[in-house]
């Protein structure tokens, strides 16, 4: 069987589930997008409550931050802000970052770091919404 110049050596199944040679397919770029979607989503959902407390003293700012709907909301943008964060930077990593032990230990660090401002942040949103 030849194969002619720019024809792909994929199986017809291979090209429609998106899968190359890796295995790993496009889910890294449809994961950025649809949390790039969320992030939009939940900004437009929590800008109003960003206006709203913008100004206000410090105790109308933990009522509102203290609302359930409110702390779930920012709990959510959070979280998914974080997660395209550590996406979009092992991207980054994976394809400057040519020393494999250096590669290794950036990916181990990116995941450490999102998860530590994951972690912050759900804590003070946390400890305002349970009034502490």
């Amino acid at each position: 069987m030849s194969v002619s110049p720019g024809s792909s050596m994929r199986t017809p199944r291979r090209r429609v589930a998106g899968l190359g040679s890796a295995r790993s397919g496009t889910g890294h770029f449809w994961l950025q997008r649809l949390t790039a979607i969320g992030n939009l989503l939940l900004i437009l959902i929590a800008l109003p409550i960003v206006v709203a407390a913008a100004g206000q003293e410090q105790a109308q700012v933990v009522a509102i931050i203290g609302h359930p709907l409110v702390a779930i909301v920012l709990l959510l943008l959070l979280f998914s802000i974080c997660f395209h964060m550590r996406i979009g930077m092992q991207v980054v990593i994976e394809d400057y970052v040519h020393t494999e032990g250096l590669k290794v230990l950036a990916l181990i660090a990116n995941t450490f770091f999102t998860i530590a401002v994951g972690s912050a942040g759900a804590f003070a949103v946390l400890k305002i919404s349970f009034g502490g």
